[in-house]
């Protein structure tokens, strides 16, 4: 048996990414991001839950109407790399698909 839980929300923020050759994605530019996070677990906390919405969603919008070169550090932030840093800050994720805008998606699965 298998409990998931996946949260969607939506995100504004700025960045630049450092790359090998020429791109507009070089310069600073903003994106309206859709961020689906999957969290999969065998057993329930204490409340019942794999993990409260709420915590999902404070992991995510410490991204919110960011500069994420900022937030990610030292990670070229990449739609791939946003993903993987949710993952990372969320105990039982699996999966975080990003969609950076219309045609364009990344996804980190665990």
């Amino acid at each position: 048996m298998m409990y998931t839980v996946v949260k969607t929300l939506e995100i504004a923020g700025a960045h630049r990414l450092t790359l090998p050759y020429p791109s507009k994605c070089a310069g600073l530019h903003g994106h309206n991001w859709q961020i689906e996070v999957t969290l999969r677990s065998e057993t329930l906390d204490e409340n019942g839950m794999v993990l409260d919405f709420s915590r999902i969603k404070e992991v995510v919008m410490q991204l919110d109407h960011a500069y994420l070169n900022d937030v990610l550090g030292d990670v070229n932030p990449t739609a791939e790399n946003i993903a993987k840093w949710i993952c990372d800050r969320l105990p039982h994720c699996v999966r975080v698909a990003v969609r950076e805008s219309e045609g364009n998606l990344a996804i980190y699965e665990v």
